[in-house]
């Protein structure tokens, strides 16, 4: 039986040598199943390096499409309120207003009988039965403004207009439910016949008893007789500031904080034909004296009420630097010769007199009139819109002819061209180029190394505006947004970030639009007659608020796994509330796997540097976006952090994400007043 030892022996180290290598096995597949599934990186920050970002980084850009302003931003109720938009010759169409009563009891027609020079078209109304014989509440007409007023229980309404008549008047304007069953606010207008034998001006206010969001504006008589009506106007006593902004749009702008407003457009600032441009002259004065001018190619009517003083006014409540786009004899289809531009150049050299000029000056008298005594802040303006890209030999033509002609009269003005000089060397001189990019997620991705392959040797090279950027879709695909498209622009921006040493502001387009006109697809902020939201684009924008004027810090990022879809930036900046600085690292993490990071800050005492916060836009579904049903799907969400103060942070980024990580910064080092940018090409990201 000796000769079995041995045998069992040898079994023994068989059966360990196999257990042993499955259990190796095993824990190799459990590591590389984990490997799989996480993806490993490190990032160093050195707060000692850096450059300062352009103080007007970051901004926005509202161009009047899908009735951004004219049934939106600008908070006039009324639609059509001078009659004008059926055009002069008469009778014309006064959509969108109605009639109140049949044939029989009234008649309406359209005359060149207005008081005002420069909106001829008035109303009149041929009221043919009486207090006996009107149908009961009378009858007249209404607006039912843009697609429904929106009105709230206890707020006041300024109503304005201008009447006439053969005989007293005796009439009730009232806001009502837009089946006209429900009266939520009415005065009753007494006259004799003597005060509105002539056009009269009557201003009341109208108290709302009660809500609804899609209510009309009417006035109604059972006075026989015939009324001439104009100029109809009424506006929510709780606009921003009081100067005529819906309120909770400028929030949602004030969500950004911006640092510059680019305005009035766009193509509108174009028109398909001349002769339907932005003409800035025409928009100011009193509200009653502009003429209204159709936007041919959005498509539709503005009374104007949103006009040049009103988007001066708009950048200085909100604290921004304005940009003043300038027709420069370009339509979309047609376009003026540049030995015919001094109208042109004229214009624009009175339109910075209006926002620049003192009080005793010709347009800046006028502006004072306006209610504005001290002189708007002016300093960038763009010279055209795409006309370069559309036309480069008339552009350029008159470009120069404009660019000298303002460089004369205002050398401290920035001037923005539209030629893109990332495609070639610009041949006339600018200070910005305007770079526009409308594309797909993939193209969205790749953008991100278009400026890093700009020549920086040249200290006095133009810098760039991108002033119009986003993920698109087709026109019969409408398309709130993807959240997909949000990650790919945040990554766009984070590139943009990382290169300001040759971008000096960026902006997305369109900014805002009404649900019941869209033009394009899709928009930053949506909107209706009462309620408000920001796809996940606007979203990602809310990341940059700190950005202008901080100073963006070295990184060297390290992917040691694959794949490599991470953007990365770092910045510091001062709170201006609690006068501490901070720390924040962008991450855009655009894999399917999340990703371990190792964060190590350098230049800084280590024992001064505590994570605090993250705040993460993220979601499972990259085609999902916000609605009107759910407005909050896709935000980001803030967090307070546990951290030990140290050297080494180890942190985990979710799949498809976007997080900035918020450190704060106890040691109080200064941020340089003056930095100059490294003639080095700035740190990439993977």
């Amino acid at each position: 039986m000796a000769f079995c030892k041995p045998i069992i022996f040898y079994h023994l180290i068989l059966w360990f040598l196999i257990v042993t290598f499955i259990i190796s096995q095993l824990c190799s597949a459990h590591h590389q199943h984990h490997h799989n599934h996480f993806l490993t990186s490190s990032l160093s920050v050195d707060v000692s390096k850096g450059r300062l970002i352009p103080p007007h980084f970051f901004g926005i850009f509202f161009e009047e499409i899908n009735h951004a302003g004219a049934g939106g931003l600008w908070a006039e109720l009324v639609n059509n309120r001078g009659f004008e938009a059926g055009g002069r010759y008469t009778p014309s169409l006064i959509n969108p207003w109605g009639v109140i009563g049949d044939e029989n009891a009234i008649s309406i027609i359209t005359e060149l009988s207005s008081c005002f020079q420069y909106n001829p078209v008035a109303l009149r109304m041929d009221v043919h039965c009486d207090q006996t014989t009107c149908p009961p509440g009378g009858v007249g007409v209404y607006n039912p403004g843009y697609w429904g007023m929106n009105i709230e229980e206890g707020n006041s309404y300024n109503v304005v207009f201008y009447i006439k008549s053969t005989g007293p008047l005796d009439g009730i304007v009232s806001l009502v439910t837009d089946d006209g069953t429900q009266v939520l606010a009415f005065q009753r207008i007494l006259r004799e016949a003597e005060k509105v034998k002539d056009w009269t001006k009557i201003k009341i206010t109208l108290r709302a008893r009660g809500s609804d969001t899609k209510c009309r504006l009417q006035f109604t008589t059972s006075q026989k007789g015939t009324i001439w009506l104009d100029q109809v106007s009424a506006i929510p006593n709780n606009t921003y500031k009081g100067h005529g902004y819906r309120t909770d749009l400028v929030q949602m702008l004030l969500k950004l904080k911006p640092k510059f407003l680019r305005f009035p457009g766009g193509s509108y600032i174009q028109g398909n034909y001349l002769r339907n441009s932005y003409r800035w002259k025409e928009t100011i004065g009193p509200w009653e004296e502009r003429p209204g001018h159709f936007g041919d190619v959005w498509n539709y009517w503005s009374d104007d009420g949103l006009g040049f003083l009103e988007y001066l006014q708009l950048a200085e409540d909100l604290g921004v630097e304005p940009v003043w786009v300038v027709n420069n004899g370009l339509g979309i289809q047609e376009q003026v010769n540049k030995y015919l531009l001094a109208p042109f150049l004229q214009e624009m050299l009175d339109s910075i007199e209006f926002a620049r000029g003192s009080p005793n000056s010709t347009w800046g008298s006028l502006r004072a009139k306006m209610g504005h005594l001290e002189p708007f802040k002016l300093n960038y303006v763009a010279i055209g819109n795409e006309g370069c890209e559309r036309d480069k030999e008339m552009y350029r033509g008159n470009y120069v002819k404009f660019y000298h002609t303002l460089k004369k009269a205002y050398p401290d003005i920035k001037i923005i061209s539209n030629c893109d000089e990332t495609t070639r060397p610009l041949s006339h001189p600018v200070d910005l180029y305007d770079f526009h990019r409308y594309t797909n997620v993939q193209d969205m991705l790749q953008l991100t190394r278009v400026f890093e392959k700009i020549r920086r040797d040249d200290p006095h090279a133009p810098k760039a505006f991108v002033s119009e950027y986003a993920v698109i879709y087709p026109q019969d695909k409408l398309m709130n947004g993807t959240f997909e498209a949000a990650l790919a622009e945040a990554a766009f921006l984070l590139s943009l970030e990382q290169n300001s040493d040759v971008v000096e502001m960026v902006s997305y387009a369109p900014l805002f639009v009404n649900e019941k006109n869209r033009a394009w697809n899709p928009d930053a902020i949506f909107f209706n007659t009462n309620e408000v939201y920001g796809i996940a684009s606007f979203w990602v924008q809310t990341f940059f608020k700190q950005s202008s004027g901080a100073l963006l810090l070295n990184v060297h990022f390290h992917n040691h796994s694959k794949p490599n879809n991470t953007y990365v930036t770092a910045i510091s900046w001062t709170n201006e509330e609690d006068k501490k600085n901070y720390i924040t690292i962008k991450v855009v993490n655009f894999n399917k796997i999340p990703s371990n990071l190792k964060i190590s800050v350098d230049g800084v005492d280590s024992n001064s540097v505590k994570l605090w916060r993250k705040t993460v836009l993220a979601s499972d579904d990259l085609q999902v976006d916000n609605t009107f049903d759910n407005p909050t799907k896709v935000v980001p969400y803030t967090s307070l952090l546990e951290s030990e103060v140290g050297n080494d942070i180890d942190v985990v980024v979710q799949p498809y994400s976007f997080t900035a990580f918020d450190l704060i910064n106890s040691e109080q080092r200064q941020i340089p007043r003056k930095f100059r940018s490294p003639k080095k090409k700035p740190s990439k990201t993977p």
